[in-house]
């Protein structure tokens, strides 16, 4: 576990083995944006890594977020929803975020953009379309053979950006298992961006204990929170 104070150091070991799995893909480090995960961490954690170059930060709850942001307000870090969104939140998530990387049911797109047009937001609300890997039941995401319909009718949004993918894959404590489930997201992007004629550029995959493995793979953010703050604390 980490040690107290150490999020500088962490985010420079974390920096090395990102640089050192794009060269192993043929990629630049530059392709890949953290998402330093800081869910449950209070926004002292926040702000250290914000001094420490972090610039894009993933939240689990609205609920957390909203009672947290008021702290950290005057940091401009890009803010991700990266868990599971309610359809009854998704008023509340529209206005408090910069990206929401986690939609996966058309009725939630439906409210995101409805209350970016209601608000008059000019800047478009950045989702990514959480896709199920596998048949895990703790597991969020659209199945499969329902992607590219549900990608047709997000991209119509006029309110939403549409940027990409995102997945969480089964833990397996050997990383290497979890290349095939990687490559499959990638492929899916790929095979949507054909069929729909349209650029989604975000792979959101991979997270403390194998983002590497997800780089090699093409990720293009990596959502990594333990290896930068250390456990998550004790509720």
């Amino acid at each position: 576990m980490p040690t107290p104070g150490s999020v500088k150091d962490n985010l420079a070991r974390i920096q090395e083995r990102i640089a050192d799995a794009a060269r192993r893909a043929g990629r630049r480090a530059e392709e890949i944006t953290l998402i330093a995960v800081s869910k449950t961490h209070p926004p002292e954690a926040i702000r250290e890594a914000f001094a420490a170059g972090v610039r894009h930060f993933g939240e689990n709850r609205v609920q957390e977020w909203e009672g947290k942001r008021g702290a950290i307000e005057d940091l401009q870090g890009s803010w991700h929803l990266i868990g599971h969104l309610q359809s009854n939140k998704g008023a509340r998530a529209a206005k408090l975020f910069h990206s929401v990387d986690s939609v996966d049911d058309f009725s939630l797109a439906q409210r995101l953009n409805r209350t970016r047009e209601e608000q008059g937001l000019s800047e478009k609300l950045r989702v990514l379309i959480e896709v199920r890997i596998e048949q895990e039941l703790t597991k969020s995401g659209v199945e499969i053979p329902q992607l590219t319909e549900l990608m047709e009718n997000v991209a119509a949004l006029p309110q939403l950006q549409m940027a990409g993918l995102m997945c969480i894959p089964p833990y397996l404590e050997n990383i290497q298992l979890l290349r095939p489930y990687f490559c499959k997201l990638r492929q899916l992007r790929d095979a949507v961006e054909k069929d729909l004629h349209i650029d989604l550029p975000g792979l959101s995959m991979g997270m403390s204990h194998d983002f590497e493995v997800a780089i090699e793979e093409g990720a293009t953010e990596v959502r990594v929170g333990t290896a930068l703050f250390g456990s998550r604390p004790l509720k």
